[in-house]
């Protein structure tokens, strides 16, 4: 693993802030009915996993850190619920491969809390 100076050298950032961008543009051909429903959710939950991990890797402890990503994680759930369901109602074109995106970012920032926990344990017992 390479050295992380800030936020924006991690992966999960940067797919992270993608897939809010695809977000923002899959949601921009929404009804209007569901401009200030569903579309606007899903744009608040996606650009909530980004900047909750960008907010938890400025914070000064690990353990804040891995406060912050666990918070990055419950909103890329609702994100990936709120997929799911504009998929369903055929609002978005599942074709999109939003849902796969989310996948990987919620693999991801698994990982990261694993190993910043592992390192915290570790730093504890020295």
């Amino acid at each position: 693993m390479g050295t992380v100076s800030s936020h924006k050298d991690l992966l999960v950032w940067q797919k992270s802030v993608s897939l809010a961008s695809r977000i923002y543009a899959a949601t921009a051909a929404l009804p209007s009915d569901e401009r200030y429903g569903l579309s606007t959710q899903m744009r608040r939950a996606a650009v909530s996993v980004a900047s909750n991990i960008a907010e938890g890797a400025g914070r000064s402890s690990r353990g804040e850190y891995i406060q912050f990503l666990n918070v990055a994680r419950g909103s890329l759930s609702e994100l990936e619920t709120q997929i799911l369901i504009a998929g369903n109602l055929q609002l978005i074109d599942k074709n999109l491969g939003l849902d796969e995106s989310a996948s990987e970012i919620g693999k991801m920032l698994t990982s990261l809390i694993q190993r910043l926990r592992e390192r915290r344990e570790l730093a504890a017992r020295r």
